[in-house]
């Protein structure tokens, strides 16, 4: 059941080691649109999460390899058939002064691949977050660890998942508007 004029439930954790049993907690419960929010890194709790595999390796390896076959392919097109011309008696197809373009463009579609597909899997660039409109949010942010269970997810219903938070023991439980 989705729930209309909020974003999710939010609750407030003063230690890492309750965050990432309240986030072990919403998975095994069913839960699977979940989000923390940490002044920094809690180890293991992105696995809780369920971010174990993103498409960031597979997005970079086929950008490289497009590059790398859109650089060998130009330079045999332009060296072997559009533009032939014999220098010195070397062949019209030769590899090794193909490679550093190769190698180049391999590198160049690879990296730029990794940065928009990462930009692009994350929702970015989002200049706005509902969470930010929650006024303790900005003034405890830096001490504080935060569970949010978002409003899109099938399970949640508002009482429902606000009786579950308040079962994680937080500090406050607020709902963070759309």
């Amino acid at each position: 059941m989705k729930e209309n004029g909020i974003y999710g439930l939010i609750a407030e954790f003063e230690e890492p080691d309750q965050v990432l049993a309240a986030a072990r907690q919403a998975r095994a419960a069913g839960y699977r649109r979940v989000e923390a929010y940490t002044p920094y890194l809690v180890e293991d709790l992105a696995e809780e999460l369920g971010m174990h595999n993103t498409g960031v390796p597979l997005i970079c390896l086929l950008c490289g390899i497009t590059g790398g076959l859109g650089g060998y392919g130009m330079e045999y097109f332009a060296a072997a058939i559009h533009y032939p011309i014999n220098v010195g008696g070397r062949p019209l197809h030769s590899w090794p002064a193909f490679i550093p373009i190769t190698f180049e463009l391999t590198v160049l579609f690879a990296a730029l691949g990794t940065v928009i597909g990462m930009l692009i899997l994350n929702g970015l660039p989002r200049p706005h977050h509902p969470v930010f409109e929650t006024p303790f949010f900005e003034q405890r942010n830096q001490s504080h660890f935060y569970l949010c269970i978002e409003a899109k997810d099938p399970l949640f219903d508002r009482t429902i998942t606000q009786e579950f938070l308040l079962k994680q023991k937080p500090a406050h439980v607020w709902e963070v508007p759309a």
